[in-house]
């Protein structure tokens, strides 16, 4: 197989039969040795992360399969920290989609003048550019389809996907009595049909999810959402 990306969490490998390996990483995005799946830096290793990071996407993938919402995944080897998937093109130079349901982390930086810490949110998507040079922008619908990344009627599936998905994450978090506060999404275009799905990974490294009042570290949230 033929690695075809050296990326800050997993490296990806293309497949003889055309699909692709994720093989995830021990290391998580924080800057100074504290975790923030918002961040676009690698802040810290966690040894049996990456394995963590897999066992709670097979979890979530096989629960959006189940409910007919389109991924890229095919399945997953949690030994060996891959999974296999279809190829999938990103828009752009590839967008991060985040659904917000509280006022925390970057939201709360930028509309604090507005915003409580913690307030309710109704499922707010915000699409920010991957660019680590200008601190991934956020950057609106209007602007997506002007600078040729996505169109009006693309973006209107990319809201309603992460809205769904959103929900259907927070419902199986629910079931252990842990509250979501924010999930940070990636989508794909696949086969012919240039079909948009969820690509990349559903895993404690791309959410803010707190139990009791507490935050919940992603290896923690694995152990709570895999224990029998």
């Amino acid at each position: 197989m033929k690695q075809i990306y050296t990326g800050k969490t997993k490296d990806v490998f293309e497949l003889e039969d055309g699909s692709y390996l994720l093989k995830f990483k021990d290391d998580v995005t924080g800057e100074n040795g504290v975790f923030d799946p918002g961040a676009n830096t690698v802040g810290l290793t966690l040894e049996g992360a990456g394995r963590a990071g897999l066992s709670l996407t097979k979890h979530f993938f096989e629960a959006l399969k189940e409910q007919g919402i389109p991924t890229h995944y095919i399945d997953a080897n949690i030994d060996e920290a891959t999974m296999t998937v279809r190829p999938a093109t990103v828009f752009g130079k590839g967008l991060e989609v985040i659904c917000r349901y509280r006022a925390v982390g970057s939201f709360l930086r930028r509309y604090g003048l507005y915003a409580e810490e913690g307030q309710a949110l109704d499922a707010f998507v915000e699409v920010t550019l991957k660019d680590d040079g200008r601190q991934d922008p956020p950057i609106s619908e209007d602007a997506l389809d002007m600078l040729g990344i996505l169109t009006k009627a693309e973006y209107a599936v990319l809201k309603d996907l992460t809205q769904q998905i959103g929900n259907v994450v927070k419902a199986e978090l629910a079931k252990k009595d842990i509250e979501l506060y924010d999930i940070k999404f990636e989508f794909g275009r696949v086969g012919e049909g240039k079909e948009i799905v969820l690509i990349d990974e559903i895993s404690g490294g791309n959410m803010r999810a707190y139990k009791n009042g507490e935050y919940i570290e992603p290896l923690q949230l694995e152990k709570l959402m895999l224990e029998a």
